[in-house]
């Protein structure tokens, strides 16, 4: 049996299996808090209180229910996208994980090989994660209140500063496209700032990062289109 053959007929079943048993438990375990206070101590807020709550959510950020898993899994497979939303933190660790895993690697995104590797680089990051949030638990309240106040404003730039990093990353790789990307996720940024999209529903912020992955996949598209033609 090839190495394709395993991942297909024993690999992603055995991880469908188990994705959605996990899946189903940590919506159980995000709901027992909730389930304890209303069956245990009878506190249940009301049925208006509960629908004003999920349709203020919803309108807010329910767009990115729908375009994150699309958006992540060319890169991270059927795999990362379990792990990835059972654990959280998926845009700021389990994607860069992710993605440095892959180039360390030196396998591609959308590949069997490059699922596999993303997998092992955010198994590693919820590890690594747990540790570092345990002992922040403890002691990072304290380490913070004697950081200079430059040091922490600092901390404000992490997150761009890692997301540049890893347009660099890809940008070296596909050096066609990442100027396009980069004019299409800017022109986005600054209508969205300019109130272009102030006419759609809750916080349109969500129509930069669909902006940006499917006109950045229409233009790798015509790229390869147009290189296809060439070669015949």
């Amino acid at each position: 049996m090839s190495n394709r053959d395993v991942y297909s007929k024993e690999y992603l079943p055995y991880i469908i299996r188990w994705g959605k048993i996990l899946g189903l438990l940590a919506i159980l375990l995000s709901f027992g808090p909730a389930i304890v206070l209303a069956v245990g101590y009878g506190v249940m807020p009301p049925v208006s209180a509960m629908v004003t709550g999920f349709v203020t959510m919803a309108s807010a950020v329910g767009v990115m229910w729908f375009i994150e898993p699309v958006s992540y899994f060319p890169i991270i497979g059927v795999a990362g996208t379990y792990m990835a939303f059972i654990s959280g933190n998926i845009s700021n660790l389990r994607i860069p994980a992710a993605a440095i895993a892959q180039k360390t690697a030196g396998v591609e995104p959308g590949t069997d090989e490059g699922s596999i590797i993303s997998t092992l680089g955010m198994g590693v990051s919820v590890i690594i994660n747990i540790i570092i949030l345990a002992v922040g638990v403890f002691a990072g309240a304290a380490l913070l209140e004697n950081l200079p106040k430059g040091a922490v404003d600092a901390l404000n730039y992490l997150l761009p500063s890692l997301f540049g990093a890893i347009f660099v990353q890809f940008a070296l790789m596909k050096k066609k496209i990442a100027p396009f990307a980069l004019a299409i996720a800017l022109a986005l940024s600054l209508a969205l700032n300019a109130g272009v999209f102030s006419f759609l529903p809750g916080i349109p912020s969500y129509i930069v990062t669909l902006g940006s992955v499917f006109g950045t996949i229409a233009i790798g598209v015509s790229f390869y289109k147009k290189e296809k033609q060439i070669k015949s």
